[in-house]
């Protein structure tokens, strides 16, 4: 069996923290980071392979043009088996253009969205493999979402 690589995408702050909780997990797989060029990224993934992307990404079709291209440079020197994230905007071009690559996508619904669906969540959802959700209320916007519980 070959060893997975897994791309770990997400934006700085809550939600580079939601996918750095899950640390158990990922640190026994080889694994690079796409992530923001802040402080607590920096902090947080010192010692983890890393790339950034370019910010910001809400609403910004500049970066997301921008973030595009990368993906694509970055997805096909990598080549990761899966790409997981937990939003926000940087992942879409990461998800849409690993699926054209091949690659399996997970994506987690963040924590503190139980009311509204976020916006990452509904564009990547109809390409996810598998995605998660923290809460049962997240069902009605996510109905083949798999709940897993919260995790912060």
């Amino acid at each position: 069996m070959k060893k997975i690589k897994i791309a770990l995408v997400s934006s700085s702050g809550g939600h580079l923290y939601q996918l750095y909780m899950l640390k158990e997990w990922w640190q026994k797989y080889n694994r690079f980071w796409v992530t923001f060029d802040k402080e607590d990224a920096k902090s947080l993934l010192a010692d983890e392979k890393k790339y950034y992307c370019y910010y910001p990404t809400n609403r910004n079709i500049p970066n997301l043009i921008k973030n595009t291209f990368l993906a694509f440079k970055i997805l096909i020197k990598e080549k990761p088996d899966l790409i997981i994230s937990t939003g926000a905007g940087v992942a879409v071009p990461f998800f849409y253009i690993g699926k054209i690559l091949g690659c399996k996508l997970v994506y987690i619904e963040v924590f503190d969205r139980i009311d509204l669906p976020t916006l990452t969540g509904k564009l990547v959802y109809p390409i996810t493999d598998l995605f998660l959700l923290q809460w049962e209320e997240q069902k009605r916007f996510y109905p083949k979402g798999i709940v897993i519980g919260g995790f912060v």
